[in-house]
């Protein structure tokens, strides 16, 4: 800790006055040590035990042979009709308590929605034609086999939604 000075000093007009000073010692330099490696010149060195151990373990070291593993790709896992019905659904339920009168989904839109780069389209039409009730109309209707077609656009109305509403495909 370093020391403190204390002293009085007197000011003209007779008052006395304590000040204090810290005094710092003055830091201290040192030299940068450097290490240097003897060499004998006369004989060979003796070798230390760390280095012979490592030159046992390089001369011992014997390659096995690595398999690699090729890393496989997780499948991916598709939507089913079911997961399509229900995200219709919950969107119509959606537009219902907005007081919208009808939605209009596309089937290439949806796809992208959910599940953007798979080719799941059948599916997707499946589950829109599903979800179609009475009243419900085609805005592009598709004449492709079973009605596949990514322009394949339905609205459905949401004013009225009750479980006794009978199918579109049941009437």
């Amino acid at each position: 800790m370093p020391a403190k000075k204390t002293t009085t000093a007197a000011v003209n007009t007779g008052a006395e006055k304590k000040t204090t000073v810290k005094k710092t010692a003055a830091k201290k330099t040192t030299a940068a040590k450097t290490t240097t490696r003897k060499t004998c010149a006369k004989k060979p060195c003796a070798k230390k035990p760390a280095e012979i151990k490592a030159e046992v373990k390089e001369e011992t070291k014997v390659e096995t042979p690595v398999e690699v593993k090729a890393v496989e790709k997780p499948a991916v896992q598709l939507k089913s009709v079911q997961d399509y019905i229900d995200i219709i659904n919950w969107k119509k339920g959606e537009a219902n308590g907005m007081d919208w009168l009808y939605i209009e989904i596309k089937a290439d839109d949806l796809l992208t929605e959910v599940e953007a780069g798979s080719d799941n389209l059948a599916v997707v039409c499946k589950a829109m034609l599903d979800c179609m009730l009475e009243g419900d109309t085609f805005v592009v209707d598709s004449t492709a086999e079973g009605r596949v077609d990514p322009a394949l656009t339905v609205r459905y109305y949401c004013d009225n939604l009750s479980p006794e509403r009978r199918k579109y495909f049941a009437i």
